[in-house]
């Protein structure tokens, strides 16, 4: 008895596992809000060739702990795809290739160190080849609101992505 309670546990539990990789792995969108939403905007708002001055400047306020800031409209922070790599043989190497459209943007260091450790946070999980570490997401859209953040209420900051390429 003891022994079909621990198979059949044992089943379920590889049944559950088995329903939270194909979620995430699945189309069905992830999404993510507060905190950690306005971290990925605020990584990735710089690098955009969409974002007016504006914008980009009212992101990197609100990024950098100011949420009283005169713009007061949302900002919708988008990117293509997002493929960070880490390797654990060349040390050195830390790069993200961030597409806009047709625009790909490539960063190297600490600012892809950023983007890796962020996208990380948001629960993309890391896939890994041949010392390399792969991280990657694709049709990013993050909606700022300035106005919601000022209420610190944990609100106005949302973000929907697709996991993987």
């Amino acid at each position: 008895m003891r022994r079909a309670m621990s198979a059949c546990l044992a089943g379920a539990m590889l049944v559950a596992g088995a329903s939270h990789v194909a979620a995430a792995s699945g189309t069905a969108p992830t999404k993510i809000s507060g905190s950690t939403a306005l971290a990925l905007a605020g990584v990735i708002a710089p690098l955009s060739p969409i974002l007016s001055g504006a914008e980009k400047k009212a992101v990197a306020m609100l990024f950098a702990a100011n949420a009283d800031i005169p713009y007061r409209k949302p900002i919708v922070v988008t990117a293509d795809r997002i493929v960070c790599r880490t390797s654990n043989v060349d040390i050195t190497l830390r790069n993200c290739e961030v597409t806009f459209g047709k625009k790909v943007k490539t960063v190297n260091g600490s600012t892809a160190n950023e983007i890796f450790a962020t996208e990380a946070l948001a629960g993309i999980p890391a896939d890994g080849a041949a010392g390399s570490n792969f991280e990657s997401l694709s049709k990013l859209s993050c909606t700022i609101d300035p106005n919601a953040i000022r209420q610190k209420d944990g609100s106005g900051a949302d973000c929907t992505f697709q996991p993987g390429n």
